[in-house]
């Protein structure tokens, strides 16, 4: 959806939708995961991200959109996004930790710690200071979250969630009609 208009800065802007946004993910059932405003070739995109302890559908996406856009009329953007974060979004908030609690992540550092800046294993702790995880020997590692780059739970497939050999060929994807 392409809009114009209003001259609210970047950071006003943001705050502003969020609160907005917030307003109508619960009126939806929805969690509102974050609200970003990025410059890119094709003009200021706002990228709002929803999610539900159920899934985001399409449908949830669009119902959403319909809802918020209206509320926008003086934010000053081109293209407006919805969409889920996904599978793997990083782990930010208390919330998040609790759906991720004891699940495998990845933890990236700025900087190294012990000459390594990316740790795996399983989310044992996480509060406003620090993250715990819990490697496959055992050790646990806890780290400062300032310290801290992204903290993002890894997704594995067993043998049967893959498709079999040549079921899904590359043109089927071309098939797929993108908007």
């Amino acid at each position: 959806m392409t809009k114009k208009n209003g001259s609210t800065n970047k950071t006003s802007a943001v705050h502003v939708v969020e609160e907005r946004a917030l307003r109508v993910a619960q009126e939806l059932s929805l969690e509102l995961v974050e609200v970003t405003l990025q410059k890119e070739s094709r003009g200021k995109c706002l990228c709002i991200y929803v999610d539900s302890d159920n899934g985001i559908s399409l449908d949830d996406c669009e119902r959403y959109h319909r809802a918020l856009m209206p509320l926008l009329d003086d934010v000053d953007y081109d293209v407006m996004e919805v969409s889920s974060p996904g599978v793997d979004r990083p782990i930010k908030t208390l919330r998040d930790f609790e759906k991720h609690r004891d699940a495998l992540v990845e933890v990236k550092l700025f900087a190294p710690k012990d000459g390594c800046k990316l740790f795996q294993g399983t989310l044992c702790a996480m509060d406003d200071q620090t993250v715990s995880i819990r490697r496959s020997d055992n050790e646990e590692l806890t780290f400062e979250c300032k310290a801290v780059a992204v903290i993002k739970p890894i997704i594995e497939f067993e043998d049967e969630d893959l498709p079999e050999d040549d079921a899904v060929s590359e043109s089927d994807f071309y098939e797929m009609e993108l908007e």
